[in-house]
């Protein structure tokens, strides 16, 4: 079974990372407003870069300077099921098993539109759907105060996060 992860990323602007294992890395996602549980909505899901599976248990503090900089916590984690698709079919059915999502999702490639690599994610409407699910971040002082105790490089990675991009931030 596969596993799948949410990093909640306090960036220039909050949004989610979701990834999800695939061909033996972590295909990631950045989801602006964090996955639902509510099957009537439908998440914007901008594909980026591929990351190594061990960066799916990474938290900590991306420097200021590099892209990316901020906090970053495991939202969500747990296995993933997946059912049939791939990113160059467009479209992906899953099933995930975490402490916060769970149930049945699909991500859906988006044609045409302004979003260049833009997905949908959206979650099916099965025993665990949630209709009015809000999202709430779970940065905390005392979370951020453990994080800030990691190292500021992903696992597999020589220098900080984003390869010495400069952020916006």
């Amino acid at each position: 079974m596969a596993i799948f992860v949410v990093h909640e990323h306090h960036a220039t602007h909050l949004h989610y990372d979701f990834r999800l294992e695939m061909e033996g890395v972590l295909k990631s996602w950045a989801v602006p407003k964090g996955p639902s549980m509510d099957p009537a909505d439908k998440r914007l899901a901008v594909m980026v870069e591929d990351h190594p599976l061990s960066y799916g248990g990474w938290e900590g503090i991306i420097p200021e300077g590099r892209y990316g900089a901020g906090e970053v916590i495991i939202w969500d984690t747990g296995q993933a099921e997946v059912e049939k698709g791939s990113p160059e079919e467009g479209i992906i059915e899953f099933t995930l098993h975490g402490r916060k999502l769970k149930g049945s999702f699909a991500l859906a490639k988006m044609k045409g539109g302004r979003t260049k690599n833009g997905w949908l994610l959206i979650k099916r409407n099965d025993a665990y759907a949630h209709p009015g699910f809000k999202i709430a971040p779970a940065l905390t002082p005392g979370r951020l105060k453990e994080i800030a105790q990691n190292p500021p490089y992903g696992p597999d990675e020589k220098e900080p996060h984003g390869k010495g991009k400069k952020s916006k931030r």
